[in-house]
């Protein structure tokens, strides 16, 4: 209670001047007070009738009634209303008399703030009694409304507190085919779910009571009943009597009748033993794909074929064989993205085109398909059988001339992986690309330099999303190069020319002056800027930045520069010396691309970077593998235990971001996020608008 509350005090007396003693009293106390003067019985019935009383004062020495009779009478009206008692001698005998009669307590009429005291106890204890039934009410209220609708509703829903189902609908129990409710309630909601689905169900359960989960998104998971059925699933946090819980609905999947002859068609499209496109089919969308370039990154073939599958054959018979090679394929299909397409290539041979940051995004891809094929037990009939695989990799280019020369080149990225002894995945690296290459190079030296003295380049934002806190605006930094036609250039097209040619000193050095100055028009927290293997080896780097600082009189703890875990790696000693003198500068450290080489922990104790980025292959086979999921969890675990932040590496679905929040992550990045957003400045206006909105207005 604050003296802002007007208190409605009905005051039992004959007396009027007690009344305007009360209401003084309670004013110098800082207490507003509406005073009732009632000084005979038949008016106490009016008033309580007609006002709001909160609080009675009776005058035991001049007034009719006794305390008994007054809260006989006020009980027909309100029983919660308390009595303060009078008189104008209180000592403890008649304070226990008072206090048994019925009041709350009994005051002299001269101990002024100890009335004040009283009056303010009895008052609050009124108020919070009566907010604690209204909650009550309205907890029950609720929860009667949320069984009406969950009884109404033709959507399956559940109701679930601590991983345990509480509550659910007839429809829920139709889709999960039990006879009773009784059956499902009670049990971990993990039962009902297949294991490659179960941390992102425990992600979502958490993130949704932390109220990190946003109410629109949909998770997608299977369960143990029908494994090949997939079940959209929406989170909501709903506030109980019995605490937080939280309601899971089944959102219904529109169901779309294909025509036979079209599912005809697409079978005979397929080869039967991998699901995958046949070689012509799979050629043809390969070269469709190619016509156009990603949205970021490039496009990169990957060639895969079980090691010593003969011996295999010879184990488990010609048959048996061919389902192993039906179990691979569906490995494989675990790993691929949603825009990679693959297809049946020759023999046991998979081909497929994936879309990635890099080249070597793909490479790692293969390391990671390796590592879990030798983990895995292939099982048809009797024989329980392990197999090795080998994966050859090679980037797009302009140095091939024809789809032909890619595909040549990525077999024989895969020659060399067998012929390293195979389990490997090499990436492709031959003689007569690097012909070709040099003169493709030359071409892109000549756009860089010009876009360098033009000023062609310009900065993409990144926006870094918290998993536990949106406490700090961060932000990862990319590069587009604007060619000479105002079309954008993405990284993957001059960023190998500029490294193989070193020019990434110049575009680093750009990069960051670009990441300071959007650091001093907004309000970003850190801003995380890449450096290269030039950069990391080039002694001048840090008297540069400290020069650029000074020249700029800005505060350095906002800048965070990254270094990928393999450059660190490779170049450990002049990478531990460029973080220590950039400390010394204020600047904070992160490694990205971390956990290439899983639970590598060395690195972190030498170089003791701030944050460390996961690497973003290993971000989406998590979804579906436990033992990649164990690994990640060591990672954040050994990063907490150095006060090290995690960063999520390219999140793009619901269901990553919440294996990420079950296994502990601090902050995420990627299409799931925010597409990367490049801002550039309209030099007619002098307006920052995004690359889109400037080309439209070109166009116009």
């Amino acid at each position: 209670m604050n003296g802002r509350q007007s208190i409605s005090i009905a005051v039992l007396t004959e007396d009027q001047d007690d009344v305007a003693l009360i209401n003084s009293t309670l004013r110098d106390g800082g207490q507003a007070a509406h005073c009732h003067w009632i000084s005979h019985p038949h008016d106490l019935d009016e008033t309580l009738a007609r006002k709001n009383v909160e609080l009675i004062v009776l005058n035991c020495d001049k007034y009719p009634d006794s305390i008994p009779a007054v809260i006989k009478q006020k009980d027909r009206f309100n029983p919660e209303i308390p009595i303060i008692a009078l008189s104008a001698e209180a000592d403890e005998n008649a304070m226990q008399q008072a206090m048994k009669d019925g009041a709350c307590d009994l005051v002299s009429i001269g101990h002024k703030s100890r009335l004040q005291s009283v009056v303010t106890r009895e008052l609050r204890a009124l108020r919070m009694e009566r907010a604690l039934y209204s909650t009550l009410q309205s907890a029950t209220e609720y929860k009667r409304q949320l069984k009406e609708h969950m009884a109404a509703s033709t959507s399956a829903i559940a109701l679930v507190q601590e991983g345990i189902i509480t509550d659910i609908n007839d429809a829920w129990a139709q889709q999960f085919k039990v006879q009773s409710k009784d059956e499902l309630l009670g049990l971990p909601l993990m039962d009902c779910f297949e294991p490659d689905s179960q941390s992102a169900l425990k992600g979502a359960l958490v993130a949704t009571i932390a109220g990190k989960w946003k109410r629109d998104e949909q998770l997608i998971a299977k369960t143990k009943m029908d494994a090949d059925q997939e079940l959209h699933l929406e989170f909501t946090r709903v506030d109980l009597d019995d605490g937080p819980s939280v309601e899971i609905r089944i959102k219904p999947q529109l169901q779309l009748a294909e025509e036979p002859t079209k599912l005809v068609h697409d079978a005979l499209k397929r080869d039967p033993t991998t699901l995958f496109f046949h070689r012509a089919q799979f050629l043809e969308r390969v070269t469709k794909r190619l016509r156009r370039k990603p949205d970021s990154g490039t496009h990169a073939l990957v060639y895969i074929r079980p090691d010593k599958f003969d011996e295999l054959v010879q184990k488990v018979g010609l048959l048996n064989s061919e389902e192993v090679l039906a179990q691979f394929a569906e490995e494989i299909r675990k790993r691929l993205h949603p825009r990679d397409v693959a297809g049946r290539f020759e023999g046991t041979a998979i081909m497929a085109l994936l879309e990635r940051g890099s080249a070597r995004d793909a490479q790692v891809w293969g390391k990671q398909l390796i590592e879990h094929i030798s983990k895995f037990t292939f099982e048809v009939n009797e024989h329980s059988v392990n197999l090795n695989c080998s994966v050859g990799a090679c980037g797009m280019s302009e140095v091939f001339s024809s789809l032909e020369d890619f595909v040549a080149a990525t077999r024989a990225a895969w020659v060399d992986a067998r012929s390293a002894g195979g389990s490997t995945s090499i990436l492709s690296e031959t003689a007569d690309e690097d012909t070709k290459q040099r003169e493709f190079d030359a071409i892109w030296v000549k756009h860089l330099k010009a876009a360098l003295m033009d000023d062609r380049f310009r900065l993409a934002k990144l926006p870094i999303a918290g998993l536990r806190s949106d406490s700090f605006q961060m932000f990862d930094v990319l590069v587009r190069m604007i060619d000479e036609q105002g079309n954008s250039v993405l990284p993957s097209e001059f960023i190998p020319a500029a490294e193989r040619n070193n020019m990434m000193k110049h575009v680093d050095r750009w990069m960051f002056k670009a990441a300071v100055e959007f650091c001093e028009k907004s309000d970003a927290d850190r801003v995380f800027v890449r450096l290269s293997k030039q950069s990391i080896l080039d002694k001048s780097t840090i008297p540069w930045m400290r020069n650029e600082f000074e020249k700029l009189k800005f505060e350095p703890s906002r800048i965070i520069i990254q270094i990928p875990e393999e450059d660190a790696a490779k170049h450990i000693k002049q990478t531990k010396a460029l973080v220590q003198k950039s400390r010394k500068l204020g600047v904070g450290f992160a490694i990205e691309h971390y956990g290439i080489d899983q639970e590598r922990f060395q690195i972190l104790d030498m170089l003791e970077p701030e944050y460390i980025k996961i690497d973003g292959e290993l971000i989406h086979a998590l979804m579906k593998d436990t033992s990649l999921q164990r690994s990640v969890e060591k990672i954040v675990a050994a990063a907490k235990e150095r006060d090290i932040q995690t960063v999520a590496e390219r999140v793009e679905n619901a269901n990553a971001m919440a294996v990420l929040f079950q296994l502990g992550l601090d902050f995420m990045q990627g299409h799931y996020v925010h597409e990367p957003e490049v801002v550039l400045e309209d030099t007619d206006s002098g307006v920052q608008r995004t690359l889109s909105e400037l080309a439209a207005a070109s166009g116009s």
